[in-house]
């Protein structure tokens, strides 16, 4: 019997990823000729490994993607995108972008992201000259705050830890992603811009945070073995709902079932398991306006495997 190849697959401590692969995990989908490791590490720590090319396949932020198109190709499976179904896309020229104070409002939407909060609901102007506590300098979250508001002040925080600092008045607002987009306001928090609808406002298109990626070396051959056997695990996760929540609820800091479930909605879906063209293309222009920005390097190349 021959050994099988070992892959390590690294993704974030938090219930969607965790959700992603609930089935490959449980051994309820099948490896195939491949043994995976699985390694649990925040994205900042994820994003920082993939530019030394330290594991085969791994989550990253979208925007670290543009440090490291040469190593890895993106896998069309595993995408955490700021919108819950793929209805909310919007053919280009069918309605006009708002400004980003329109991008608070409370009103119901498909659209989602990366949230800035406050101890208090100030008018972004205010925070000029302010310190923002931010999740990593190669976030998606942080790219998307910069495209918004322009240069600011920032303090590098564990992503668990802002909402905390928030209160605490150790900074004067924080970037809030993963569960925390769910618990802030039992902080008493409040939310002063939520960049996946500003993002969908301005562009029609949801805002891509985070991919999973596979290295090149490992050939074509194998990138599209791992790729299937990934996206049978999503589907799985997606067919197997409520046993694939329980299993993801482990990973929810202060999530109940109810908010766990919630927040797997948010972010796997129809996306997940197939960015398709509005998704490609969400990808590409979030890069494009962040190397226009100057704040991202040019792509010489996009696969999606």
């Amino acid at each position: 019997m021959m050994d099988k190849q070992k892959i390590r697959l690294a993704h974030s401590p938090d219930p969607d990823d965790a959700f992603m692969f609930y089935g490959l995990a449980t051994g309820a989908v099948s490896s195939g000729p491949f043994e995976f490791e699985h390694i649990l590490r925040d994205i900042q720590t994820l994003n920082d490994w993939a530019l030394e090319g330290k594991l085969e396949v791994t989550a990253v932020s979208v925007h670290a993607y543009a440090y490291l198109h040469d190593q890895y190709a993106i896998l069309s499976s595993g995408a955490s995108m700021g919108a819950t179904d793929l209805a909310v896309y919007i053919p280009p020229d069918s309605s006009p972008g708002v400004s980003v104070a329109d991008a608070s409002s409370d009103e119901p939407t498909r659209a989602q992201g990366p949230l800035l909060i406050a101890r208090e609901p100030i008018d972004l102007t205010e925070l000029k000259g302010k310190t923002i506590a931010v999740p990593g300098t190669r976030t998606s979250a942080f790219l998307g705050l910069q495209l918004a508001l322009g240069p600011f002040d920032y303090e590098v925080t564990m992503f668990d830890r802002i909402p905390q600092a928030v209160q605490n008045g150790n900074v004067d607002a924080g970037l809030i992603i993963h569960e925390g987009q769910l618990t802030y306001g039992q902080l008493g928090l409040h939310c002063l811009l939520d960049l996946g609808r500003w993002w969908f406002q301005k562009t029609n298109l949801p805002l891509p945070l985070g991919c999973n990626i596979i290295r090149r070396d490992l050939g074509d051959e194998t990138m599209q073995q791992i790729s299937a056997i990934l996206k049978s695990s999503i589907e799985y996760s997606l067919s197997n709902r409520e046993p694939a929540v329980s299993y993801a609820l482990q990973f929810g800091r202060d999530l109940n079932h109810d908010q766990a479930s919630e927040f797997v909605g948010m972010y796997v879906n129809d996306w997940t398991l197939d960015y398709g063209p509005a998704g490609r293309r969400a990808v590409k222009e979030f890069l494009a306006q962040g190397r226009q920005a100057n704040l991202a390097p040019e792509i010489e190349r996009f696969d999606f495997v």
